[in-house]
């Protein structure tokens, strides 16, 4: 397995190619160089550390006191086992017959198999959909729903747009059927390394003068947030509105203790989504919010795969060199990012009178040259996905080539097939993945999915110089860029956003960074997947039958 996981190797042989360990950011520092003098660290907070640790034992308390529990009951006699055995085959009709993706049912299944007794009362807790669960998944929809009326599709737009792109206007449509409206004139700007996404973001927060609003689902204090805090806080004495939302998962491990009473001290507008603490008895606690958004005075958003940590910016090192990608956008698709934020934050609140969303609408006056839709999805949705569904779509409407970068590749079985059929007529599919990745058990997954796709003519690459968390997918129609992996947890147990851009020099763009990307890239083979470790050959089927669970 060391091949795989020479991390320092690949790093060393990536930075003698680009000439130095520093180079990475040192050619994207920008006309500022805010991130010249930023040293990155990695602070971990034991309180929070503490916190995560409880909440895990809690569940695991749970898990073995279930899974004990027929050892106590061995005793009684066969008739009290048969009933459990009954209830055990109901729970599996059930499952069969439950509207939700087939793996996660063969999932659940095998262990109500596996374990008749213990098995049925773990999907009791958290398989199914408990009451509070649904009353939660009821909040945010309601808050989701609420601000979706803010939305209007402008007419003209979507049918000029239409008229014009049969092929992409059949995805458009789709989306603006799901409540996401086609914006046009829109300027956007890809960044290839986050580096380069933050030095535009920390100049364009300087010139904030009305309101910042920033969602992050990882939260780190270092360099970064070193900056960011700085600029707040000075906005703030300005008189700017600053809101702040982050995912609790996501910050408890690297910010202090009281991250949330130190900013809301200096006047930030600080929610919490989801503690983690809250749910252990339903593990509602697995659904999380990756999404990423920073909205500035309504004029200027920005998605992408990055989060507000030293790594993403490649101010430390973790995994080798990190690739992240990101979109900078101005015009009306920048109110599409305010109502998802908005969305979201009364989602983590207590909502007893909406926020005046129109507070923050501004109208625009761009003249750029592309089409964009905000498009957003989460656990409260399921089972209908639009952004499996936009995903699914940008592989069968593809043409001439489609290339995706994911850290993650843990895919259903109908889009490996969408994969292998758009190989079948013709189309270029490439797909980037992490050389070095940074959890190890999504690597030896993701590695498993490769079999089918290397077979059929899907080419994978593996980004040699560390980790690509970059997340997007280009065909010749559109550009799709944000925060979805390609696994069922960005699908279906994260609350997830981006924008599909149709833009040709915007598109341009990210296929240069692609071909730039696939040169720095080793292309795996089928008969390389077939000589992998043994040991990867007995754990995989292994992982890959409790793929969705993680």
């Amino acid at each position: 397995m060391e091949r795989f996981f020479n991390q320092d190797a690949a790093y060393e042989k990536w930075a003698r190619k680009n000439g130095g360990r520093d180079n990475c950011f040192k050619d994207n520092e920008g006309e500022s160089g805010y991130l010249k003098n930023l040293k990155g660290r990695i602070q971990n907070n034991l309180s929070g550390i503490l916190r995560v640790i409880v909440t895990a034992l809690i569940v695991l308390i749970q898990c073995v006191i279930i899974i004990w529990l027929p050892f106590m009951l061995r005793s009684f006699t066969v008739y009290f086992y048969f009933i459990w055995e009954l209830i055990s085959v109901i729970a599996i009709v059930t499952l069969v017959n439950k509207n939700q993706a087939p793996e996660f049912r063969v999932a659940w299944i095998s262990i109500v198999l596996i374990l008749p007794i213990s098995g049925f009362i773990m999907y009791f807790l958290w398989g199914r959909s408990g009451s509070k669960k649904k009353k939660l998944d009821e909040h945010i929809l309601h808050q989701i729903s609420y601000g979706n009326q803010f939305l209007v599709q402008n007419e003209e737009v979507y049918m000029d747009f239409v008229d014009k792109n049969p092929i992409s206007g059949r995805m458009v449509k789709y989306m603006e059927t799901e409540g996401f409206p086609l914006s046009a004139g829109n300027d956007v700007e890809y960044y290839s390394m986050g580096e380069e996404a933050f030095e535009a973001i920390f100049r364009d927060l300087e010139k904030a003068e009305k309101f910042i609003f920033i969602d992050f689902f990882i939260v780190a204090e270092g360099g970064l947030w070193d900056k960011f805090y700085e600029i707040l806080k000075r906005k703030i004495s300005e008189g700017v509105e600053v809101k702040f939302l982050y995912d609790d998962f996501g910050a408890a491990i690297r910010t202090q203790k009281y991250f949330k009473q130190i900013l809301e001290h200096v006047g930030v507008e600080v929610r919490v989504f989801n503690p983690i603490h809250k749910y252990t008895g339903e593990l509602y606690m697995n659904y999380r919010s990756h999404q990423k958004i920073i909205v500035i005075d309504g004029e200027v958003g920005y998605t992408g795969g990055f989060n507000l940590a030293d790594e993403y910016a490649n101010l430390i090192e973790r995994f080798g060199v990190w690739k992240d990608t990101g979109v900078r956008v101005c015009g009306d698709a920048v109110w599409g990012l305010t109502v998802v934020f908005l969305q979201m934050w009364e989602a983590s609140g207590q909502v007893k009178k909406h926020i005046d969303y129109l507070k923050y609408k501004n109208i625009h006056h761009y003249k750029g040259n592309a089409y964009c839709q905000v498009i957003s999805d989460g656990p409260a949705n399921n089972p209908s996905n639009p952004i499996e569904n936009v995903y699914n779509q940008m592989i069968m409407y593809s043409d001439r080539y489609l290339y995706i970068t994911t850290p993650y590749l843990i895919i259903e079985d109908y889009m490996k097939q969408s994969l292998i059929e758009a190989v079948q007529r013709g189309v270029d599919v490439r797909i980037i993945t992490p050389y070095i990745p940074d959890k190890k058990y999504t690597k030896l997954l993701t590695n498993y999915n490769y079999g089918v796709l290397l077979r059929c003519g899907v080419r994978i690459y593996e980004y040699t110089p560390g980790f690509i968390h970059a997340k997007q997918i280009l065909t010749e129609n559109a550009a799709v860029i944000g925060t979805i992996n390609m696994d069922y947890r960005s699908f279906f147990l994260h609350y997830e956003n981006g924008i599909w851009i149709s833009d040709k020099e915007f598109q341009e763009n990210m296929r240069k960074d692609f071909m730039k990307t696939f040169d720095e890239s080793k292309e795996m083979t089928y008969e390389e997947w077939l000589n992998r470790p043994r040991k990867w050959k007995v754990i995989q089927p292994i992982l890959n039958l409790f793929a969705t669970l993680f």
